[in-house]
């Protein structure tokens, strides 16, 4: 029995991570249709909330009770991390391609690893060291070294591209404060609390009225908010209750992966075989500097457990 648990975990922690992604695959379609990359996050991000407002009304009712004076903590995971993530994200994916973009994503770990000596006073180590080297040997690779424009790679995409890495990172750094008072839901919520007040008036997304109610747009659109979003999440924790979140965090990195084999197969993008190498230096990382968390719970950020919080962030 504690053997199919195991499975069932490490089944349900592959398939989330899996649906992670899929996230190019709607990002496309609506940039294609007209969205910009602050609408397109506006998007992901209210829709999102609406599904957690109805799962935390039926399940979660004693979760949704803050103190007001920690709300500033969910505008530094949802403004600042979760907002400049995706938009920083989603505007990589359309200056180069997933492919690229997806990578240069998974720079997160070494920020994490910087950030948290920087502000949080943990230790450096030998390991979290060889990480971040392994990212920035890892980068320096994916941009195809001397021919960037061979390698779909922009100057601006490849910025743009780290922003994302770091915005990620972020989620880790305020997320360490606020879960010593809320749990994983808790902190979820308000986080998409505070994105949605944030970006109602910054996307002006209410402009795109028609064209967001479109039957085929408005299909994408709910599909961004709940697949890659609120569903993988679900899996994802729910594959936490029998398998370590170091352990969890190794299987996790299928989602670049399935990000990869998106870009390559439905959108035929290409990837050179010293950007195949890069991409091995960057997964390394990630495992590497996961393996030196072995006591954390969680994926990056917004998937923690009651009472802690890993050194990842996935939104």
């Amino acid at each position: 029995m504690k053997r199919f648990q195991m499975y069932r975990s490490y089944i349900f922690i592959v398939l989330g991570a899996g649906l992670w992604g899929t996230i190019g695959v709607f990002v496309k379609y609506l940039q294609t249709a007209g969205f910009s990359s602050m609408e397109i996050t506006a998007i992901r991000v209210i829709i999102a909330f609406l599904f957690l407002l109805f799962i935390g009304m039926i399940k979660y009712r004693p979760a949704l009770k803050i103190r007001l004076k920690h709300f500033p903590l969910f505008i530094g995971t949802g403004v600042f991390s979760i907002t400049f993530f995706n938009w920083s994200y989603f505007t990589a994916i359309k200056e180069m391609s997933i492919s690229v973009s997806v990578i240069l994503l998974y720079t997160a770990p070494a920020f994490v690893a910087l950030l948290s000596w920087a502000f949080l006073g943990e230790k450096m180590n030998g390991r979290k060291i060889t990480s971040i080297i392994a990212t920035i040997i890892g980068c320096v690779l994916i941009t195809g070294l001397t021919d960037i424009q061979a390698a779909s790679i922009t100057k601006f995409g490849l910025f743009i591209g780290l922003c994302s890495g770091f915005g990620y990172a972020l989620y880790t750094i305020f997320g360490r404060i606020s879960v010593r008072f809320y749990s994983s839901f808790t902190i979820t919520f308000y986080t998409f609390l505070a994105a949605t007040l944030f970006l109602l008036p910054a996307s002006k997304l209410w402009e795109k009225g028609n064209d967001l109610f479109n039957g085929e747009v408005l299909l994408y659109s709910l599909a961004l908010g709940f697949i890659p979003t609120v569903l993988a999440y679900i899996l994802y924790t729910e594959g936490l209750k029998n398998v370590e979140g170091s352990v969890a965090s190794i299987f996790a990195t299928i989602e670049p992966v399935v990000a990869l084999l998106i870009g390559l197969l439905l959108f035929d993008e290409s990837f050179l075989p010293i950007q195949w190498l890069g991409t091995a230096f960057i997964l390394f990382a990630v495992v590497n500097v996961n393996r030196s968390n072995r006591s954390s719970k969680q994926k990056w950020g917004w998937k923690a457990n009651k009472g802690e919080i890993g050194n990842e962030g996935k939104w």
